[in-house]
């Protein structure tokens, strides 16, 4: 599983997941990717069961990049114990993802081989997913229609 090997503080707030992502919004590394359309907590075992998804499907061709990482403690109170007594011990380690986050990226393979990959990983994922091919700036297509 993924988590931090060290951290400041070891609690943290709940905070807000308002608004859309501002950051990691667009497809850096690979050709195809898996965009995020609701606003959740991730939780470490579910990112990794969606990267074994898409490996297996895969059968490991290509490279699968992961683009969020569980840095959030959730913290959580056992069953049964009386009011009080301070904060919970932590339950598991969650990466917070706003609507337009792009949470896997592939490449290296074809895009029916992609297209399914992601389906099966937006499976193992608490929110509804898009897929998403990576387009090209517009800018720049600008100056090589202006070369030709």
């Amino acid at each position: 599983m993924l988590m931090p090997k060290r951290v400041k503080r070891r609690m943290q707030h709940r905070g807000r997941m308002t608004g859309k992502a501002t950051k990691g919004n667009k497809i850096a590394y690979g050709e195809y990717g898996l965009v995020a359309l609701e606003p959740a907590w991730i939780s470490s075992n579910q990112i990794e069961a969606a990267r074994v998804a898409i490996s297996r499907y895969t059968k490991r061709g290509g490279k699968v990049w992961i683009n969020i990482f569980p840095h959030k403690p959730i913290t959580q109170q056992p069953i049964g114990k009386r009011m009080g007594s301070g904060k919970g011990d932590i339950e598991f380690w969650a990466a917070v993802v706003k609507p337009g986050r792009v949470l896997f990226e592939i490449g290296g393979v074809t895009e029916e081989i992609a297209r399914e990959a992601m389906r099966q990983a937006g499976s193992k994922l608490p929110i509804k997913t898009k897929f998403m091919k990576k387009e090209e700036n517009p800018a720049e297509e600008s100056k090589k229609e202006g070369e030709n």
